[in-house]
């Protein structure tokens, strides 16, 4: 009885201790996990951008970002909200309000950069999409943090899947969002080359992810689009 007991008393201590320490080291590393998110982010930024490469060291991503990456807020009737930062966006409450990034060169903008992100077949997927100055041509696209299959779903981070969107188009030649369809199989065998300008290869045994990855970019370009709009627009006035 004594012995159970001591058991007992044992493995609650042991659970305790634990407890306490994971809570403890938790906290402790709280900082330096938000800092290495917001590192992760601003890494996948620049890729999209095509800026750097995926051998710079920390501090050189820093320093790219600082030198070539600014960001503004937009609402979903696409006009600028000047009184918030991205930073202080907060996602469970301000439900109108939008990130946008860009890059800049020289005085002039090369890329419109907007945050993606939807379900694939086993994970949230999230990533960054970035324009071309005329707001048509994919520049690039990353993908950052999913739970897909290695192998199968998970190759949407691979080079030779992401390059397939570079050049693409979001616009029909008559100005309908068309957004980039992943399809099952080989653009070249299976679309015809004046329509090809908005499909990519999917993924081997992955449909169901590129189905997904389908639904939320249009889902998102869509979002952006009063924004894209109104940029046109001034353009036109100019």
């Amino acid at each position: 009885m004594h012995k159970n007991t001591y058991v007992f008393f044992f493995a609650a201590a042991v659970t305790i201790t634990c407890s306490i320490l994971l809570a403890a080291a938790a906290n402790l590393l709280k900082d330096r996990q938000q800092e290495n998110i917001a590192f992760d982010i601003q890494k996948n930024i620049l890729a999209s951008a095509e800026l750097g490469s995926a051998e710079m060291i920390r501090q050189e991503v820093l320093d790219l970002y600082d030198k070539y990456i600014r960001s503004k807020v937009v609402n979903l009737q696409g006009e600028e909200v000047s009184d918030k930062t991205v930073d202080q966006i907060d996602p469970k409450k301000d439900l109108d309000l939008l990130p946008l990034y860009y890059a800049e060169e020289n005085g002039e903008i090369s890329a419109y950069i907007i945050p993606i992100s939807g379900k694939g077949l086993w994970s949230t997927i999230y990533g960054y999409l970035a324009l071309e100055n005329d707001l048509n041509t994919i520049m690039g696209i990353t993908f950052y943090k999913h739970g897909e299959t290695p192998g199968l779903g998970g190759e949407i981070e691979k080079d030779w899947f992401k390059n397939n969107f570079k050049g693409k188009k979001i616009y029909s030649p008559d100005g309908e969002l068309v957004s980039i369809t992943v399809i099952k199989g080989k653009v070249e065998e299976l679309i015809p080359a004046e329509e090809a300008y908005h499909y990519v290869d999917g993924i081997s045994g992955s449909t169901l992810t590129g189905n997904g990855l389908n639904n939320f970019l249009k889902n998102d370009l869509q979002t952006y689009k009063p924004y894209f709009d109104k940029l046109k627009e001034q353009r036109m006035e100019q």
